[in-house]
């Protein structure tokens, strides 16, 4: 089971833009006042067209993990990025905390985020990312019953997709594994987001941390998997009101130039490089 990539591309790059705008802050942290969500505001109203424009410059098409609240409160900025023919991914409703609903609120907020796919995108997206990365006991058998083809939220591998397989959690006796699911992942970790590092809540995330060390961080990994990982595929994720700040687009842009230097640099849209798996 590996990738096959494109004659003369040895790594895979995936750029996830997670364009979670006002929901980020209502769903997972329960924040609605003016200040948070005008942070929201910026990531859709400045940070957006400035990555269009940086990827625009260096040719470059990625996917765009939106939840459904974004497409229907800032509908001009998301026309932006679907007209600019980036791919549009499942991110939830409202980044709605998925380890907290039961099974029927799960389901019925997935046929909601489905619907207006559907309505704004005019098709169903193929791929899934859980709002923070989490998920229920019953979420792998949802993306299957949906007809997803991949997911974007766990981290059992680095630069390796896999079948994820369910966990029965033992304790003393230890736990077990379930059937591999037809679902391919493509591995994420707090390693290669920008939020951890770059945004501030109090008493919730320090964040404000360097942004050369974050940048020096995704270099490192690019590096490594480079090296060591060939038909690999490095998935890097980033909030357009995070990276979108000044002095992180100048990292951003320095990053995407070192990386775009290797002849062996391929950067797609998970669904192209899942179009290039093979089960052999």
């Amino acid at each position: 089971m590996s990738l096959h990539l494109p004659d003369g591309k040895s790594l895979a790059v995936s750029i996830g833009a997670d364009f979670d705008a006002h929901s980020v802050w209502m769903g997972t942290f329960g924040l609605s006042s003016p200040s948070y969500l005008s942070r929201g505001e910026f990531g859709a109203e400045v940070g957006v067209p400035r990555l269009l424009e940086l990827f625009e410059r260096y040719d470059i098409k990625t996917t765009w993990c939106t939840p459904a609240h974004t497409m229907i409160t800032f509908t001009d900025r998301f026309n932006a990025i679907v007209d600019g023919g980036h791919e549009i991914a499942a991110h939830g409703c409202w980044h709605e905390p998925v380890p907290k609903l039961d099974g029927d609120e799960e389901r019925r907020l997935m046929e909601k985020t489905l619907a207006l796919h559907e309505k704004y995108v005019g098709k169903r997206p193929r791929g899934y990312r859980s709002p923070a990365w989490d998920f229920t006991d019953e979420t792998l058998s949802l993306l299957e019953e949906f007809g997803f083809e991949w997911d974007s939220s766990l981290m059992g591998r680095d630069f390796e997709p896999y079948h994820p397989r369910p966990v029965n959690v033992g304790w003393e006796e230890g736990s077990t594994f379930g059937e591999a699911s037809p679902i391919l992942e493509f591995p994420v970790s707090w390693f290669l987001d920008d939020f951890p590092v770059a945004e501030y809540i109090p008493g919730v995330n320090q964040g404000l941390g360097s942004s050369d060390v974050m940048f020096q961080r995704f270099k490192d990994h690019f590096d490594y998997a480079y090296k060591n990982a060939p038909g690999g595929v490095l998935s890097l994720t980033v909030h357009p009101q995070t990276i979108g700040r000044a002095h992180h687009m100048i990292g951003f842009e320095k990053l995407i130039d070192y990386m775009a230097s290797f002849p062996g640099t391929w950067f797609a849209p998970l669904s192209d490089i899942y179009d290039t798996w093979g089960e052999d």
